[in-house]
């Protein structure tokens, strides 16, 4: 099948598409194809989740069970764990994880393990795109040799681009096709198909010269955030050394219509995308010979949260004659963002971990994750309730969840610290409310 066989089927949808990965990234974008009429294959290692999404159980709140079940019936979507069907696949996306080592430098074994089973089963006529984020010059250096090596040459008898992620998980106003895509291909016949597919299911799609741009573009939108975090987190320790509030500092900041962003303090910085796409450029620069100092400012800044924190609560239960060593601290929500069950990087684990250093009895509430293994123990989600915020000498805020009821907070406990400056709505709360 040549270029323009394949471009006929992207656009009569009759292209057969594996995404690789059906995790918070692959299997949203997997449902959007399928929703558009492919035939859709989604592609995962773990057999727990494969058989559960074949049962049509969602293991994530973007794609409801319900979705996942039609969708399933009606023949557009199905889960695997079985890589030979990649030899009948007319587009493979690969969407793995791209974490950190212990050294902090980047792991792309996840992608180097999906890129070697594509090119075992790679085809004439195959398009893929890489959507894990990883550092420039990925898609070039290391995944067009592989490639190359078992098919031919790229644009002609493959086609290979780099298209960035831009999920937000629980993001209840940017699903898949809100959020436009940005497309590098190898070469300018990869970059036109890639773009052709994505077209199929988001209406706003960027071409862009290299997969090196499109690399390089990902990683600085969350720079951007990371440095402008460190930012939000360094004016609350400053606010605090002034006897100012933060939040009332930014909201008044915010009424400017040009030239502010307004970004807020908290825990420290999470998940799969922010702090570790700024380690993943910062090392790819050193290896350039250059030193991403701003990046490398922001990470001491937000690293440094945690243990700023775990100072603040202390403080709070020094004044009122109360020791950190054997205090009772409730810790609300140890996910990295608002209304997911994700506990990647969370900085809530770095703040419990703390607080059980210094003595603490820490117990924590989170709807969302039942329970978490971290420093080799296991701790059981409580209830959050009345009796729960009564018990401890302090609830410390770490993830503002929806479900987390306020008046309750405030009618109940004591103390309170609340590092994500949640919307409380209550004027003359019975607890003191200490906000970082």
């Amino acid at each position: 099948m040549n270029a323009n066989a394949l471009s006929e089927r992207i656009q009569n949808r009759t292209a057969r598409v594996t995404v690789i990965g059906q995790g918070y990234v692959g299997l949203p974008l997997a449902i959007a194809f399928a929703h558009a009429g492919y035939k859709v294959t989604g592609l995962d290692s773990s057999p727990e989740k494969v058989d559960s999404l074949n049962q049509g159980r969602s293991p994530i709140p973007d794609v409801p069970h319900e979705e996942l079940q039609k969708l399933r019936e009606s023949g557009h979507y199905t889960a695997t764990r079985d890589f030979a069907v990649l030899a009948d696949s007319d587009v493979a996306i690969i969407c793995v994880p791209t974490p950190l080592r212990k050294t902090k430098d980047p792991d792309i074994s996840y992608v180097m393990s999906a890129s070697e089973e594509v090119a075992q089963h790679l085809h004439p006529g195959q398009l893929i795109v890489l959507e894990s984020t990883t550092y420039p010059g990925t898609t070039e250096e290391i995944l067009l040799p592989l490639f190359s090596d078992h098919g031919g040459v790229a644009g002609v008898d493959f086609f290979l681009a780099f298209s960035p992620e831009r999920i937000d998980p629980a993001n209840p106003k940017f699903k898949v096709r809100d959020i436009p895509k940005v497309v590098g291909g190898v070469t300018h016949e990869c970059s036109r198909l890639a773009a052709s597919l994505y077209r199929q299911i988001v209406p706003n799609v960027l071409e862009v010269s290299s997969p090196r741009v499109a690399e390089m573009a990902k990683l600085y939108e969350n720079v951007f955030r990371n440095v402008n975090i460190a930012l939000a987190n360094e004016l609350a320790l400053m606010c605090h050394r002034l006897g100012v509030n933060t939040r009332e500092v930014i909201d008044a900041a915010a009424t400017k219509p040009f030239g502010f962003m307004p970004f807020h303090p908290g825990p420290g910085v999470g998940g799969h995308c922010i702090g570790i796409d700024s380690a993943y450029l910062a090392w790819k620069m050193k290896l350039n010979g250059y030193d991403a100092r701003f990046i490398h400012l922001a990470e001491e800044i937000n690293q440094s949260m945690p243990a700023r924190v775990v100072q603040m609560l202390s403080d709070a239960l020094n004044k009122r004659q109360r020791s950190l060593n054997g205090a009772k601290v409730l810790a609300l929500g140890v996910a990295y963002k608002p209304n997911v069950g994700d506990v990647r990087e969370s900085p809530a684990l770095e703040v419990i971990h703390q607080l059980q250093e210094r003595g603490a009895d820490v117990c924590y509430a989170d709807p969302h994750v039942p329970k978490v293994a971290f420093n080799g123990t296991q701790l059981d989600a409580v209830v959050a309730d009345e009796k729960a915020y009564r018990d401890a000498d302090c609830v410390v805020i770490l993830t503002d969840h929806s479900e987390f009821d306020y008046k309750r907070i405030a009618s109940s406990a004591s103390l309170v610290v609340d590092t994500r400056n949640a919307t409380w709505g209550i004027l003359n709360p019975k607890a003191e409310v200490i906000r970082l």
